[in-house]
């Protein structure tokens, strides 16, 4: 049996998709799961967002030799499942892939910004990421 592959993707993949990325490659080395984990942007950026860096790095988690990447077809197809953060990035499946969106807090509607706002953000994801690597891990399928 192959490793299931996820892909995170939001517009940049320089912030949420790479944390999301970040966070499952840990919690499956954790859970010795074998996944492959990948990101991409529907309109990548140039960098990762520094703040997300270093909210990762915060809980053990890095990803400083990441960069962002542009989203292909392709990408899409050879994954088995797209995960999709926000509302503001849009997937189309292809060839079945299925696709979640997870609706992400966003806490600068609230007003908080910063480092106070990357770290629930970060919580969030690394949360729904806990899920989705129970679900990897009780099932061939990650969907």
């Amino acid at each position: 049996m192959t490793a299931p592959r996820v892909l995170f993707v939001c517009v940049k993949n320089g912030g949420k998709s790479q944390m999301a990325a970040g966070l499952l490659r840990r919690a499956a080395r954790r859970a010795r799961l074998d996944v492959e984990v990948d990101s991409a942007g529907t309109r990548a950026g140039s960098a990762l967002n520094a703040q997300s860096v270093q909210s990762l790095r915060e809980v053990g988690v890095d990803i400083s030799d990441q960069a962002p990447k542009q989203l292909s077809e392709d990408m899409v197809r050879d994954a088995d499942l797209v995960v999709v953060l926000g509302s503001e990035a849009q997937v189309e499946p292809v060839g079945g892939t299925p696709v979640e969106v997870w609706e992400t807090d966003e806490p600068s509607l609230r007003g908080i910004e910063g480092a106070p706002r990357m770290a629930l953000v970060r919580d969030d994801i690394a949360a729904r990421v806990d899920d989705l690597t129970r679900r990897l891990g009780t099932s061939s399928t990650p969907a």
